[in-house]
């Protein structure tokens, strides 16, 4: 076979690998093997056979090609991208076949995927809290770390761009972080100064700050994450896999704990084990190079000839123990009755430790001491041991001596009622702990401008949190802060009101019975808002007419408000009438329909509506700074027969009067005259139709030159015939005047 034949298969076996047809793909590489002598192309063609095999599902295959790829020259990680992919999520793919990728998730793993009050940069215990404009919080110092990433991690908005500067605290936030958490504040400064002394490299020194914060704040995974890259840094690489091995269970879908688990693995002489780890933090973070480029590296040792064993660990611990089921298992572990016998040896003594530690006021209840030391079982596995000293509060077992009778019931802040002893602190745990029910209050929750609790609650960039209707009331006179009156002329501009997602799940989680009240509040708020035909808010201003356009420029804060109360409550009408001397508006008007707005940067709007049905004023009225009313909508009284039969006449003939009038105008007039309100209707064929009317009768209306006085018995009229009849009588006035 010629060289051109040989560059056309393998073209052929390039485009069946890009069309996924993989088989076709690698029967074809197999069959060029043979025509080369070269290794380096024989190199590259194992690997496209076994990437191709790979990704065929022939995983065993699969590695019998790329062992004999690894013989002629080791593999460079960049060729096991392929594998990497295969290896790291083939359950995955699997459940999405089976039309299961959306399957939700179950209690266990929302429990140990809750982030509640934890940073989406760090997955630590948030500090200092700044909310951005998205709605999403971080802690301060990392959003200053994160400055040159420019955007928030959770939705990749720009928060620079949108406006927030200087990231001020969330005063509400970390008010109630401080005052649920003091331990884990205490925890988070001593992380800190760790963390300091870590990069002066006194690593002993950094090593006795994570220990002194592990105490307080036994349940936080970012610090055992730590400690193991501290431990690691003393080779201590037996301590590292213990605290690395707490992380992950403490945060089973945090994809950083299992790189740390597979750094200390790999320093212990396990690739095997340390290859599966990767692969989990890949399934967790497609996106962590640090993950990818260790397990290429990790399969390109394994891979090499002096390893023949390997492809059977690696199948049996990567694709019947897949990377999801593994984290799944770690879950149900989690969430089981018989938790600690199911738990690894180096759980067990952190569970205790976790359990008997201190409690959130400070007063310790069991104080422990863990030393490590590394022993082997009786096959030569290694197994991290701790000799624990622990000395027990001598009350702490005589309290677990009452009986259930003296026990007290009282509920907490998700309204359930728990059993508490009576001389013990009643708590509700958190992902982080327990806190205090007494501390639990939703006075501090509360909106500092409505005093209730927050309902939809938004941040400035000031940090202060309000209501976002209460905020938005207050922009419409001032664009400043109403607590510190900073400037918040670039946040109105921005118009992105975005609710503060923590506050809204710790109100849902916590103040559950509060909420529904406030939700019910507001529904019956809404509900009134709504009603068409009592309390109608009203537009104060010009004349307008059904079907016909009508845009306003809004700049008052109380249309302000009302105009955006109609577009909440989803009726998007109100009522225009002009005004009157005596009652503040006319007796009679029309209703407006939003078709759209417009904001502009200063508050100011131009809305576009059209008029919809007329009505009769019954009650003036008064609310939040504009009119209302309560009305009755007003329609034509059809006729027929003979009146019907005239009626007709008449129409035609008025219409036709209508239109000669028009079209006598000059360019220049009608030319504005259709830009302002379209151009004339046609006439209808059924002049009863509608229950106002004849569409060009009110668009005739509304560009003839009379004043509002004169156009206001128009509208109250419900007789076609008289209406046509005033407006044949307007038209020959105006030929007359203009004969003249």
């Amino acid at each position: 076979m010629g060289t051109e034949s040989v560059d056309c298969m393998l073209e052929l076996a390039a485009e069946a690998f890009q069309s996924r047809n993989f088989e076709l793909a690698a029967e074809i590489y197999e069959c060029q093997l043979s025509r080369f002598s070269d290794a380096v192309v024989q190199q590259e063609l194992l690997v496209k056979r076994a990437d191709a095999l790979a990704l065929d599902g022939k995983l065993s295959e699969a590695f019998e090609a790329y062992q004999k790829a690894s013989e002629l020259d080791r593999l460079r990680p960049v060729q096991l991208e392929n594998l990497l992919q295969c290896l790291s999520g083939p359950l995955r793919w699997r459940d999405r076949l089976a039309g299961r990728s959306d399957q939700q998730p179950t209690s266990a793993e929302r429990d140990a995927d809750d982030s509640t009050f934890c940073c989406g940069i760090c997955f630590g215990f948030l500090c200092e809290p700044v909310t951005l404009l998205c709605g999403r919080s971080f802690c301060k110092k990392c959003l200053e770390k994160e400055k040159k990433a420019n955007c928030c991690k959770g939705c990749e908005d720009r928060w620079k761009e949108a406006g927030v500067h200087g990231y001020k605290v969330n005063v509400v936030l970390s008010n109630l972080l401080c005052k649920w958490f003091p331990s884990h504040l205490n925890a988070l400064r001593l992380r800190r100064e760790g963390n300091a002394l870590y990069a002066e490299k006194r690593v002993e020194a950094a090593l006795e700050k994570y220990n002194e914060a592990i105490h307080i704040a036994p349940k936080d995974s970012v610090l055992y994450s730590n400690r193991s890259q501290i431990n690691s840094s003393l080779k201590r690489f037996e301590e590292a896999l213990s605290d690395a091995e707490m992380a992950c269970y403490l945060k089973p879908l945090w994809a950083k704990g299992h790189i740390r688990k597979a750094q200390a693995l790999t320093a212990l002489g396990k690739p095997e084990e340390a290859l599966t780890e990767y692969l989990i933090s890949i399934t967790l973070d497609p996106e962590s190079k640090l993950a990818r480029t260790e397990a290429q590296k990790l399969l390109s040792d394994l891979l090499l000839p002096v390893k023949d064993h390997v492809q059977k660990k690696i199948l049996e611990g990567t694709s019947l123990l897949s990377s999801r089921t593994r984290v799944k298992s770690v879950l149900s572990s989690n969430s089981s009755s018989s938790e600690t016998s199911t738990l690894p040896r180096s759980y067990k003594d952190y569970k205790t430790y976790i359990n008997n530690s201190v409690d959130q006021s400070g007063s310790s209840r069991v104080a422990t001491s863990v030393d490590y030391s590394c022993d082997r079982d009786a096959h030569g596995k290694a197994d991290t041991k701790r000799t624990s000293n622990i000395t027990y509060n001598q009350g702490f077992f005589l309290k677990r001596k009452h009986s259930v009778e003296k026990d007290s019931q009282t509920t907490v802040g998700d309204g359930t009622f728990k059993r508490f002893k009576p001389d013990e602190q009643k708590k509700v745990p958190t992902t982080w702990g327990t806190v205090i029910a007494d501390l639990i209050d939703p006075s501090d929750l509360e909106c500092s401008l409505c005093m209730r609790l927050f309902y939809e609650p938004v941040t400035a960039p000031c940090g202060h949190t309000f209501c976002l209707k209460c905020l938005e009331r207050c922009l419409d006179h001032n664009p400043t802060c109403p607590l510190c009156k900073e400037d918040l002329s670039e946040y109105l501009a921005q118009r992105q009101y975005c609710k503060t997602i923590l506050m809204e799940d710790i109100i849902c989680k916590y103040f559950p019975a509060e909420l529904v009240d406030r939700q019910n509040l507001n529904e019956e708020e809404i509900a009134e808002l709504s009603n068409l035909n009592k309390n109608v808010p009203i537009f104060v201003c010009t004349m307008a007419f059904p079907t016909v356009p009508c845009p306003l420029h809004i700049f008052e804060p109380c249309y302000r408000l009302m105009v955006r109360r109609c577009m909440e409550t989803g009726t998007k009408q109100f009522g225009m009438c002009t005004s009157d001397p005596n009652r503040g508006f006319a007796d009679y008007g029309c209703m407006l329909e939003i078709r759209n707005v417009e904001f502009f940067a200063d508050g100011r709007s131009v809305v576009d509506t059209i008029g919809k049905r007329r009505f009769k004023v019954i009650q003036h009225s008064q609310r939040d700074g504009y009119n209302t009313a309560d009305i009755e909508y007003l329609e034509d009284v059809k006729v027929t027969g003979d009146a019907a039969a005239e009626l007709g006449t008449l129409h035609d003939m008025v219409y036709d009067q209508a239109l000669v009038w028009v079209n006598s105008l000059k360019p220049e007039q009608k030319e504005r005259i259709e830009g302002h309100f379209g151009p004339m209707p046609v006439k209808d064929s059924d002049p009863q139709a509608s229950p106002n009317g004849p569409s060009w009768c009110w668009w005739l209306l509304a560009v003839l030159p009379l004043e509002g006085r004169a156009q206001l018995p128009f509208l109250a009229l419900t007789s076609l015939k008289d209406r046509l009849t005033g407006i044949r009588r307007v038209l020959l006035l105006m030929a007359r005047n203009r004969s003249r």
